[in-house]
């Protein structure tokens, strides 16, 4: 259960201005009775107690519950794994990488392929190589090397060469990403600014470049295509399939 503060929240300044929980709710456009259940759960702190069943809170609690929702509603983490995460930013034993491993368990997918087939294996292997090859620095029982042996292997397995032959392609541009993040996070003066942006550049990170890498297939798609704009409907959520299959379609119609 997370104390009233810990290394986490903001240490409060003279005259911290203290809110009802009505007034949390409305600044922060979260219902009361999920602030309530938020509160039960432990992902929020509790507050100060001022009467029977009436608590004040400060911003330290508006602050944490915009990375609460920010997590679940945005990162798609579920609230349990919101919980773990929450907990770790509280303990002060943990540091920067322990909390980049709490952040990433949190966004791991639960569902598992089968892992002791040969394909798996060999893909496993070539996961293994490239981070022998670039001299990356990571845990040996790392969960996130056989993701992506997971991947590969399901690529492999549909014989999408295209996407297997690249794999360097995809650790360039993860490489030089993680170097930006793992550089603002440095750069940030306070310690609690800094495992607040391990989080959110782990969780809401992955959210953000998912869906730039979406934007820039309906771009590329319509350029390589040579579409001189986007269906109206391409406005909507769409999967990128059906955006090239709309031009392919125009184009067999001579438009």
């Amino acid at each position: 259960m997370l104390s009233a503060i810990d290394s986490y929240t903001i240490h409060r300044k003279a005259g911290d201005r203290k809110v009802r929980v009505g007034e949390l709710s409305r600044r922060s456009g979260v219902a009361v009775p999920t602030i309530k259940y938020y509160l039960r759960e432990g992902l929020l702190p509790p507050g100060t107690s001022t009467a029977a069943n009436q608590a004040d809170y400060s911003e330290e609690h508006l602050r944490r519950l915009r990375l609460v929702r920010a997590l679940i509603d945005v990162g798609g983490v579920s609230v349990a794994g919101a919980r773990a995460v929450i907990d770790a930013l509280g303990d002060d034993s943990k540091g920067p990488l322990d909390l980049l491993g709490d952040a990433q368990a949190a966004v791991l997918p639960q569902r598992r392929p089968d892992r002791g087939t040969p394909g798996w294996r060999q893909a496993r292997e070539r996961v293994d190589g490239l981070i022998a090859e670039r001299g990356w620095l990571i845990a040996p029982g790392s969960p996130t090397i056989d993701l992506v042996a997971d991947a590969l292997a399901a690529c492999a397995t549909l014989n999408l060469t295209e996407v297997v032959d690249n794999l360097d392609r995809y650790a360039d541009t993860a490489a030089s990403l993680a170097a930006t993040e793992v550089r603002a996070v440095l750069d940030r003066p306070d310690p609690a600014g800094r495992m607040e942006l391990v989080v959110a550049a782990t969780v809401l990170g992955e959210a953000l470049f998912g869906a730039l890498r979406m934007l820039a297939h309906q771009h590329e798609s319509a350029q390589q295509l040579g579409a001189a704009q986007l269906p109206s409907t391409a406005s909507r959520p769409t999967s990128d399939s059906r955006v090239v299959g709309a031009r392919v379609e125009g184009a067999g119609h001579g438009r």
